[in-house]
Order: C-alpha cells, then structure tokens, then sequence
C-alpha cells in the first residue's frame, strides 16, 4: 500500500495558495482518475484506490499544515504503511515556479510542515516530491506562501501539475531511485 500525501491548509481562504501545493496536485490527481476525496478521518480528507494494481491513498491533512505529521502519522499507523512506502508532496521556496525536484530524505529545509512530519515520524528518511514555488526579495516568506498565484503563474503551474501527475502514477509502480533518474534534471 501507498500512501500518496498533498500538504495544504484547509479552509475557501487557503485555496489555490502557494502553500496549498500539494492539495492542488492530489486534487488533480484524483479528477483525473475519476475518483472524489470524500472520506474522513481524524482531521483528515483521503480517498483509497487502486493504480497499477497497488492500493492507494490520496490524503490532505485538514490540519494546519505545520500540524501535517499528526494526521500522516495516524494513517501510518491505522493502515499499517512502511514509511518507505510514503510520499510527501510540499511547496518549495528554493526552486524555481515551474520546477520540481523528487527526494528520498533530507532536511525540512525551513519548512515547517515537514518539520512537523519529520518530528511525528521520527525520521526524515521519507520520500518528497517538491513542487518550486520561487521566493520573493520583496515579501516576507509566510505571506509569500500564504498568497495566491497571479494568472500567469496559475498557468505554469497548471501545466506542470500534469507532469507531476504522471510521476505519481509512476512512484507506485517503480523503485525511488529509478523515478528520481527518470523525472529529476527534467524538471
């Protein structure tokens, strides 16, 4: 089983944030599979199916996103998944918008959902899939995060969240190494 996990906030004023990445490409994700996040569980919204033959979870914590490794660790733990079996998809300061880059450990790098996961794990040894969201000079990070794509920057994004669709449905059926040799540098 695979846990697949879009770090967002909940909540109409979060929507199509920079921070609420990950959401964004769970929600597409399913769309494009047919399938409805409907289901419910401790501070959480999921739905479970099957791609290439694996039982699949797509989660998005209802959780403030600093608070996401509560809501990941319960899944671990109530669907008995190997954190080898986990990925995380966040929003990156450090990479260009239109850019993403796929982990197999490492550093929350400043960001404070995977500081939350990485205390709940007790590890940072978990897969990412980092999604840039570029920086600005001008606002301060947090407001950064917290504010909404302009047109034209929704429209790159748009185009790579289907990209990152497909490295999805291949980070269930590959080994991490061969997805990071085949997608990472083609970003």
């Amino acid at each position: 089983m695979k846990l697949i996990v879009g770090l967002g906030n909940p909540g109409r004023e979060y929507r199509n944030t920079r921070h609420n990445t990950g959401f964004m490409v769970i929600d597409y994700l399913a769309e494009s599979l047919g399938i409805k996040i409907i289901k419910k569980r401790k501070g959480s919204l999921y739905v479970e199916t099957n791609l290439n033959g694996e039982k699949v979870i797509l989660l998005k914590p209802q959780h403030y996103i600093n608070l996401s490794g509560e809501v990941i660790a319960d899944f671990i733990n109530y669907f008995k998944i190997d954190i080898k079996d986990i990925l995380i998809i966040n929003d990156d300061l450090d990479l260009k918008l239109g850019r993403y880059k796929l982990k197999s450990q490492g550093s929350s790098a400043g960001h404070n959902g995977l500081k939350n996961i990485e205390q709940c794990l007790g590890t940072n040894e978990y897969k990412r899939l980092k999604v840039g969201v570029s920086s600005s000079n001008t606002i301060d990070a947090k407001d950064y995060v917290l504010g909404r794509f302009s047109k034209e920057e929704k429209e790159i994004m748009e185009k790579l969240i289907v990209k990152l669709k497909d490295i999805i449905i291949d980070f269930v059926k590959m080994d991490f190494l061969s997805l990071m040799n085949k997608y990472n540098g083609n970003s």
